[in-house]
Order: C-alpha cells, then structure tokens, then sequence
C-alpha cells in the first residue's frame, strides 16, 4: 500500500468524501459530474482510486449527490439561526427554500446535477435527494405530523423546491428578484390548495361520504427512525418538532 492510500485509508468516509468533493468542483463545469471528473479529483486531493471507489462507488453521481447533500446542511445551518418561530407558516416556507437556493456557490454544478439526476437510471437518487431537501425543511420548521400529512407536505414541498431550482436555473434577473416571486407564488398556490383541502375535510356532508377512505388513510404513519424495523427494540425518542419547540 502507497503512501497516498495509507493516508487516505484510515481517514472517515465523509472527510475523503468532502476532499473528492472540493477537489471536483473545479472540473465539474468542463466535465460535468462524469468519471472525467471523478478521476480528476482523485488525482488533485491525492486519494487513491481503490479507496474513492469504496467511499464513492458509482463515481461522479456520488459526487453529484454529495454536493446537494453539502448544500441541504448548509441551509440547516443557516435555519438554526434564523428566529423561524415568530415567522408566519408561509413566510417561514419561502424563507427556508430561497434559503437552500441561496447556500448553492455553483449554478453550473446544479445544472449539471439535474441532468444527470433526471436519467432513468438515476432518477431515484434525483427524487430521493429532493425529498430530503423537502424532509429537512419541515423537521426545521417543526413539524410534528405522525399521518398521512407528514407525506403530503414533503411531497407538496419537493415539487415547489424543483419547480424552483428549474426557474432559477433559468433565471438572470438582478438579484433573482423573479425567482423569489415565482416561489411565492407557487408557496401561494400550494397554502391555497392546503385551504381548500381543510374546508372539504371539515365539511358534514363530505366527512360522510369519505368516512371509509378517510379511516383507511387514517391509518398511514411518518417512518420512524432510519434505522428503525419491523420486531426491532427501539428507545423511546422525543416527540416530532420537539427540539424545536424547546429551542
């Protein structure tokens, strides 16, 4: 074994991984999130091949999705200092994605990102990595849903995110003034769909006619822990949004 892989060997995943990642960025605008890339990067962070490989198995589109990945713990950071609570619910929405929109330091490096993720053979990492974005967002808002809302609002919210980042994309406004007032819109549409929704559930008439669906649907719960499965011991853990209604 080189003194490279040596080196590199003993270190965590997640520290080569961010070192094959800031190492890439310089490429990725030339090659995209391609092996060109991956290969260049591990020669410019001094990793060896074999131990890219075992952190980085599918080369470039690991990369790709570890850079959103970078980006979705930046916009955690920079929620955790914003005073959320006192923001009403739809300010508080729109903060958080033009906040994650914010946190990205390379348009190029997203456009190439989204066409790779919206190939066949990766658009499930695409919409995984989506729905993380999505999942993060309300857990920083703090939400606390256990049913079927939990989906509801992270799928409501994926689709207003990548709608969003496509606009963006697009977008050479001063200051991305028209992005901002796209997704304001869109949370708009969204909060006015969520509106309607609440009217008909609360409607005497419509209760009745859907009480059978409505007990089927009453039945779906939010996952639990990742690691959490079927007949296995779990701790008891705090209450959904609860480290953020303490905070």
């Amino acid at each position: 074994m080189n003194e490279t892989e040596t080196a590199t060997a003993t270190e965590p995943q997640d520290k080569i991984r961010e070192r094959l990642l800031d190492a890439a960025m310089v490429h990725v605008a030339f090659d995209g999130w391609s092996e060109a890339t991956f290969r260049a990067a591990c020669r410019d962070a001094g990793v060896d091949a074999s131990v890219a490989r075992m952190v980085c198995p599918r080369g470039g589109v690991d990369l790709a999705l570890a850079y959103h990945e970078r980006g979705d713990r930046l916009m955690q950071e920079r929620l955790e200092r914003e005073d959320l609570p006192t923001m009403r619910l739809r300010d508080r929405i729109v903060r958080a994605v033009r906040t994650r929109i914010e946190v990205i330091d390379d348009k190029e490096a997203v456009r190439r990102g989204s066409t790779l993720l919206t190939l066949p053979q990766y658009a499930g990492d695409g919409a995984q990595a989506i729905w993380s974005t999505a999942d993060r967002i309300w857990n920083a808002l703090g939400d606390d849903s256990d049913d079927l809302n939990w989906y509801t609002k992270r799928a409501s919210l994926s689709g207003v995110y990548s709608s969003t980042v496509l606009y963006w994309l697009g977008d050479d406004s001063a200051g991305n003034e028209a992005t901002w007032a796209f997704l304001d819109r869109r949370v708009g549409n969204v909060m006015q769909l969520e509106k309607v929704r609440a009217q008909m559930t609360g409607n005497p008439v419509l209760k009745r006619l859907f009480a059978g669906p409505n007990w089927i649907l009453g039945k779906v719960r939010a996952p639990g822990a990742p690691n959490e499965v079927p007949g296995s011991w779990a701790e008891d853990r705090p209450a959904r949004g609860a480290a953020f209604r303490h905070r």
